[in-house]
């Protein structure tokens, strides 16, 4: 588990927003377009992990992770609320 031993809010924000977007995007994957509330809450989430080392002054390599995890759950996000169709289970 990640743990910041100098900042307990910055480890408990990263457990609840990242336990909630993966539940969202999961959630979300078979419901795409610009109506799902679902995909909203994961660009929301990926939007919070990218400014969220710097309102927590987190530095070195926990930065850029958070950075470039929110920059891509935004980009696939952005993705799933682009795309009109549905995905087909494959018999």
């Amino acid at each position: 588990m990640l743990v910041f031993p100098y900042d307990a809010g910055a480890t408990s924000s990263s457990v609840v927003f990242g336990t909630f977007q993966v539940i969202m995007s999961f959630w979300g994957i078979n419901k795409p377009g610009w109506n799902s509330c679902r995909n909203w809450i994961s660009l929301i989430t990926g939007l919070w992990f990218v400014l969220f080392p710097f309102v927590y002054s987190l530095t070195d390599g926990v930065l850029w992770f958070s950075i470039i995890l929110g920059l891509m759950t935004v980009l696939f996000s952005l993705w799933s609320l682009n795309s009109k169709s549905k995905l087909k289970a494959v018999s």
